[in-house]
């Protein structure tokens, strides 16, 4: 399998390349330069399979034979340890728990395998790597655990100080051993910008081995292809082809869906459900895409105001807008709206929902009320306890924190202050 750059302007490249390179020299990310899809007979096949063999079946069909099978078992099945369930609330809406992993959060799937991946690549002899990763709340908390430990790696996470809940927050500030964690004075945005500044630092490069863990990385947006087939996987024979809703910030997530939709995955549409940080509704409204700086809401990990994957969704489309505009429709909410959802969903089902999550309900139950007969899969991508001060306050009750996440709390926290720029940034990963 080779990858290709939304660049178009660098030479595709082998896995390991895409996955240690993470950025393309052209600045692009790194796409499958070819999506085969799947034989009917095979996607049936799939339909009682367990997660780890669909995860196995369906990351072999993506790498190709790059990775030799007892290896990509191993990968998979010691990656994938939990269970990510498709719960029902009604005829039509079903609630797809992606928030069962270590750090209770759906960046555990892609990370986990990722990390595999990395040490599968990496031989003794060679330096220090370092993985530097922004994150908007989970993805921080992800990688510091899916790494945490390796031998020679270690791991840099840039987040938003302030701009991320507590008990998030706590999940990468006080791992420590090869985990640090610089809280910048700015926004996601900020952050984003000085992990790609870096990356794209030939002379950095020079002095240190470096990649990254966010979606900007094809190593870790893969894996999230596998749970869409895993949710298909799990309906009822009745149902048909099922439309999704996924909440959205760096769109590394609707990107996968759009991939395994590509792949034959029986799907219907795809909502792109975000807060008020709406480039991509906007843009699939008026085809004109208006980047800015994001804007600080309930719904944090969401708070992006110029998506890096909204280039891998328009070259898996050929920048065809009425093409996409076929499978995919975009939907916008407040933070009021929000609160109002989780306590709608409580009310009504006894669920209860994170506000990510309920960006992605409100997203669905909007759209499966224009379309009579329609199913839709919600994709919850954390767990409620993560944001239990905004939860509890809109279901009026307590949200009962898991035992692996109230053991962070415990813990001595240690944050590097950083101002948002790339100098201040190369002299940390230069004396570390």
């Amino acid at each position: 399998m080779r990858f290709a750059s939304t660049g178009c302007r660098a030479p595709a490249v082998d896995l390991r390349t895409a996955l240690l390179q993470a950025l393309a020299p052209d600045d692009g990310l790194y796409m499958p330069a070819q999506l085969v899809a799947f034989g009917e007979d095979e996607v049936r096949a799939l339909r009682a399979a367990p997660l780890q063999e669909i995860g196995r079946v369906v990351m072999r069909h993506l790498i190709g034979d790059e990775v030799p099978d007892a290896a990509l078992r191993r990968i998979v099945d010691e990656a994938l340890d939990f269970s990510i369930p498709l719960v029902r609330l009604d005829e039509r809406l079903y609630v797809l728990e992606l928030f069962h992993g270590p750090t209770l959060a759906f960046k555990d799937i892609g990370v986990r395998i990722m990390a595999r991946l990395v040490a599968h690549y990496r031989s003794q002899n060679e330096r220090v790597l370092t993985v530097l990763v922004a994150t908007s709340g989970d993805t921080g908390g992800a990688v510091a655990h899916a790494f945490h430990g390796m031998p020679g790696i270690r791991v840099v996470i840039l987040f938003p100080r302030g701009r991320v809940s507590a008990r998030q927050e706590r999940q990468f500030t006080t791992l420590g051993e090869n985990v640090t964690a610089l809280g910048v004075n700015g926004s996601f945005d900020d952050c984003q910008r000085l992990v790609k500044a870096m990356l794209a630092d030939d002379a950095l490069r020079r002095e240190i081995a470096l990649t990254s863990a966010n979606s900007i990385n094809v190593g870790r947006l893969l894996p999230q292809i596998v749970y869409y087939f895993h949710a298909w996987a799990q309906l009822p024979d009745s149902v048909g082809a099922a439309a999704f809703a996924t909440p959205s910030g760096n769109f590394g997530n609707l990107a996968a869906g759009l991939m395994a939709k590509r792949l034959g995955l029986p799907a219907g549409r795809f909502i792109a459900a975000t807060n008020v940080n709406r480039v991509v509704p906007d843009y699939l409204e008026t085809g004109i895409f208006t980047p800015g700086p994001s804007v600080t809401t309930i719904s944090g990990a969401m708070d992006v105001g110029n998506p890096s994957n909204l280039a891998r969704i328009l070259m898996l489309y050929d920048g065809d807008l009425e093409r996409l505009r076929r499978d995919l429709v975009g939907s916008w909410h407040t933070d009021d709206e929000t609160r109002a959802g989780i306590a709608q969903v409580y009310g009504q089902y006894g669920y209860v929902l994170d506000p990510h999550s309920a960006v992605g309900y409100l997203a669905l139950h909007r759209e499966l009320g224009r379309r009579e007969g329609e199913v839709g899969i919600l994709l919850a991508t954390a767990h409620p306890a993560k944001f239990a001060e905004t939860v509890e306050s809109a279901i009026g009750d307590s949200v009962p924190i898991p035992d692996r996440l109230a053991a962070y709390q415990e813990r001595e926290s240690r944050v590097t202050p950083l101002e948002p720029r790339a100098d201040a940034l190369r002299s940390v990963l230069l004396e570390r």
